[in-house]
């Protein structure tokens, strides 16, 4: 059945589903455009402030209709009001936010971030948690740029994750990490589009709705800026701290400082910041060219009060490992490359054992 039609089907279905006052929530305005991809269905049910718990039975039945009419796919229902989205919408610290709870069959979760796209965070976030797992730690990688679902190609992860009878993902696995990414759910071609609040709520149960199957290390690969998802994710979610990418040059160096910013506002620690295409070397000459500038991130880092915790070179090998699937990390780890990236996460364990000390 085309998507389409399947939208069609379940927005039809959802006539049976009794909304507060009596009306259909097929009928109701609050209701958002249904989006089905290969493997799931999403959609939202704004209501006004203070009727969340009014709404909560609609929810479940819409769930429930939802699953019914599309079988094998996640179902994805957000239930927002004015009042949260308006609490995403701004980094301010809240008085009284949500609990931040473990993620079960999880130890700790780091964080890779950076203050915009295109300085290789995704690339960082993926060869970091494989030099996790190199050094002996059960680890895990979720892909929570939903966006821009890049962690698919580079572990070169094809077809959709297994899910069992009670709805519950069974991550990928690929080089010795266990993987989730809604980019394994879309079509190649297929864009994400969806309002903030079903974003956050499809993340939410990506990560909470997946067997981790008990993991020293989940590695959470974010998107760039400093927008809903992230917000949502270190409210609610216990972090050991976060790693910031950047390249050298001052504009993405801007952008990395706010990512720091926002981190500091909701309390989650910072472990240090990596300057990703630091140099790169001519093959054929041996001669280095500091194509972006070469130390930025160390001297803001610096200034900051940051470790500083390492350089990435610009190298075609991590280019086209990473286009091929198989990282620097899982396919050549004793090479220069692999050796920065293990040095980088050995700096990040040290970071993490002196957050918890403090």
């Amino acid at each position: 059945m085309a998507n389409e039609t399947l939208a069609k089907t379940i927005k039809d279905a959802l006539s049976t589903v009794e909304i507060p006052g009596g009306d259909s929530l097929a009928g109701y305005g609050g209701l958002s455009d249904i989006i089905v991809t290969e493997s799931a269905v999403a959609f939202a049910i704004s209501v006004a402030p203070g009727m969340e718990a009014a709404f909560g039975p609609a929810r479940d039945g819409a769930r429930a209709v939802a699953e019914k009419a599309a079988p094998g796919r996640k179902v994805l229902v957000s239930l927002t009001s004015d009042r949260q989205q308006a609490a995403h919408a701004h980094a301010q610290k809240p008085a009284a936010g949500p609990r931040r709870e473990p993620v079960e069959g999880v130890k700790h979760i780091v964080a890779v971030g950076s203050g915009k796209g295109g300085v290789g965070k995704s690339t960082v976030a993926v060869n970091l948690a494989l030099a996790f797992a190199a050094r002996g730690l059960r680890t895990g990688l979720l892909d929570a740029d939903l966006y821009g679902p890049s962690v698919p190609r580079l572990l070169g992860i094809e077809g959709k994750p297994a899910m069992r009878s009670d709805g519950i993902f069974t991550p990928h696995e690929a080089h010795g990490l266990k993987a989730m990414s809604i980019g394994s759910m879309l079509g190649p071609d297929q864009a994400v589009v969806w309002r903030g609040p079903m974003a956050t709520s499809a993340l939410r149960q990506l990560l909470r709705e997946t067997h981790w199957g008990g993991l020293d290390m989940l590695v959470i690969d974010l998107p760039p800026g400093t927008g809903d998802i992230h917000i949502s994710l270190f409210q609610q979610v216990a972090l050991d701290g976060a790693v910031i990418v950047s390249t050298p040059q001052d504009l993405a160096l801007i952008d990395a400082k706010k990512a720091i910013d926002m981190l500091r506002r909701v309390d989650v620690p910072i472990l240090g910041v990596v300057e990703n295409m630091s140099y790169f070397v001519a093959p054929d000459t041996g001669t280095r060219y500091d194509i972006f500038g070469h130390g930025g991130a160390k001297t803001a880092a610096m200034r900051l009060g940051l470790p500083f915790l390492g350089e990435i070179p610009l190298v075609m090998t991590i280019r086209e490992t990473s286009d091929a699937g198989t990282p620097v990390m899982a396919g050549n780890p004793d090479g220069p490359e692999g050796e920065a990236f293990a040095a980088i996460a050995g700096r990040v364990l040290t970071s993490m054992a002196d957050v918890a000390r403090t």
